[in-house]
């Protein structure tokens, strides 16, 4: 409950915030840089290598990948039908195609099913959701981004993307069984504790709800996606592999149901993917899916 408060107070803070003259204008690219270039790589060290890989963590794994997949399926060929700009485009893409499966996932996930939910809820995010992040979307924001970019320029980009370096060290970290102790351990927890704050208020204060924003169809295609049509999917097409009352079968589908991860707006924001869109997509998806999450709670059990 206390991480849930958190999350709204933050969201409250960053549009308050908006009230200060005093604050700069670029302050939410300011708090984006600090996150990508800090908090992720943090949450990587801190986290994968004391990560049990497994094979029967398969399948919650893959429903991030389904998501994405399937998100720029849709919003690519609805993009071209209807006309949109290729920045609409690759928001809708990235930002809805993305759940929120770490800091809102984690503690809703851990409240409904325990420590076993959380350790599914870890890999899926870990994964699933931060791997693609760290560069699929990378790649989907380089194509739909202002100018053409070469291949080898999408590829360094990828490589030299801080999250997604710092993932392959520590992966490698796991596979040879290291793992930060002490002191070190500490700094990366102290660095790793401002993700759900910073990134919030940055989201907040981008944020502006007016009844223009809210009859954006756009918004509207995103949240329906994200919060409902994948939901249903994954809750229909997993009762084929898993018994509905496996913790694995309620917990691909509870985070595939969470809100739009705050990530992947970072990255479309910086990208210039529609950041007005990218800012809505988040701050009215996280407490329109408190909701919706009620609803597939109820039905998966």
């Amino acid at each position: 409950m206390t991480n849930l408060i958190l999350v709204i107070l933050c969201l409250i803070i960053g549009i308050l915030l908006q009230r200060l003259k005093e604050l700069p204008k670029d302050a939410p690219k300011s708090l984006n840089t600090y996150l990508i270039y800090i908090v992720l790589p943090a949450l990587a060290l801190l986290h994968i290598p004391e990560t049990e890989l497994s094979l029967g963590l398969l399948l919650p794994v893959l429903t991030a990948w389904i998501s994405f997949g399937i998100s720029w399926v849709i919003f690519g060929t609805l993009g071209k039908k209807l006309g949109w700009s290729k920045a609409t485009t690759g928001c809708l893409i990235i930002v809805p195609g993305l759940a929120n499966t770490s800091f809102i996932g984690f503690p809703i996930i851990e409240a409904l099913y325990g420590s076993e939910g959380l350790k599914i809820a870890l890999m899926v995010d870990q994964a699933g959701s931060f791997i693609i992040v760290s560069s699929i979307a990378i790649i989907v924001a380089s194509i739909y981004g202002h100018g053409k970019k070469r291949k080898r320029d999408v590829t360094k980009k990828i490589l030299t993307f801080p999250p997604f370096l710092f993932f392959l060290i520590a992966l490698f970290m796991n596979l040879l069984h290291l793992e930060f102790e002490g002191t070190v351990h500490e700094i990366l927890q102290a660095f790793a504790a401002t993700l759900t704050p910073i990134a919030l208020i940055a989201v907040g204060l981008q944020v502006k709800i007016n009844a223009e924003t809210l009859s954006s169809k756009d918004l509207w295609y995103g949240l329906a996606f994200k919060l409902l049509f994948i939901p249903t999917l994954i809750f229909f097409v997993y009762r084929l592999f898993l018994d509905e009352g496996n913790i694995l079968y309620k917990v691909s589908v509870m985070e595939t149901a969470m809100a739009p991860m705050i990530t992947g707006s970072i990255i479309a924001i910086n990208h210039d993917l529609n950041p007005k869109l990218a800012s809505l997509l988040v701050g009215i998806g996280i407490p329109l899916s408190f909701i919706t999450l009620m609803g597939w709670y109820y039905l998966v059990g």
